[in-house]
């Protein structure tokens, strides 16, 4: 049993090879990759202005509020 378990091991090790591993990275990105990330950069952006506004309300707010307390 140990022996046909170290032979079925030794053959399944044997068969594993890097016959579809690539050679080098590839670093090459063609203009629609860059397109596609500068895309969701935009949306980002878009998405923090408007957050930074309305943090800067709320603060104003908050230090109105502090100061009509005082």
């Amino acid at each position: 049993m140990k022996a046909t378990l170290l032979t079925s091991l030794a053959l399944l090790l044997s068969f594993a090879s890097p016959a579809f591993a690539a050679a080098g990275a590839q670093t090459h990105s063609g203009i629609l990759v860059w397109a596609f990330i500068g895309f969701f950069g935009l949306i980002v952006v878009a998405q923090l202005v408007p957050a930074a506004l309305i943090l800067a309300g709320v603060v104003r707010s908050f230090a109105q509020g502090h100061q009509q307390l005082n």
